[in-house]
């Protein structure tokens, strides 16, 4: 299997390269022209990056994840969500690498295979950063109105920390 899996991407590619030459297609050609729309439409969502990054890094260099986690976990029983949990599932919605920082944090302090590690785990897995994919497909695609989007992902976020802590509460760490 790890030998297929390091030969994929080349046989793709040449496959895809033998395949142009048959259909008599500048393969090259349409190489760069598909290599400039790239880098326009990186340029066109590198600000929307920049301004997440520095967003996420400013809330959790400030303390404010962290306070707010702390007015959650008032709301939320501690063996239902451990406090910890919360910045992660709070930052995950911005920002995957922030996300996986305080998980990694996380799994220092607790350890991997405490309820809180796999919880963490199991939430990195299966939730999506919301607001981060909204800003670059929306914004290279230059859609102004996102109508239900964002309940939509939010909804789907939610089902996700719900799944998560059901499935690191079972006994065993999960199925």
């Amino acid at each position: 299997m790890v030998y297929f899996s390091n030969l994929l991407i080349p046989v793709l590619v040449c496959l895809v390269a033998v395949y142009g030459l048959l259909e008599k297609r500048p393969v090259f050609e349409d190489f760069i022209r598909g290599a400039k729309e790239g880098l326009k439409t990186v340029g066109g969502i590198l600000p929307t990056l920049v301004g997440l990054m520095i967003g996420t890094g400013i809330l959790r260099a400030s303390g404010f994840l962290d306070l707010l986690a702390l007015w959650l976990s008032k709301l939320i029983p501690a063996v239902l969500l451990p406090a910890q949990v919360l910045p992660v599932i709070l930052v995950k919605m911005f920002s995957s690498s922030a996300a996986t920082g305080l998980a990694l944090d996380i799994f220092k302090e607790f350890g991997p295979d405490s309820l809180s590690g796999r919880m963490v785990s199991i939430i990195l897995s299966c939730t999506e950063t919301v607001f981060y994919t909204m800003s670059v497909y929306f914004m290279s695609v230059k859609i102004k109105k996102t109508r239900y989007t964002l309940a939509g992902a939010l909804l789907a976020t939610l089902a996700g920390v719900a799944a998560s802590i059901w499935l690191a509460g079972l006994p065993f760490g999960g199925i």
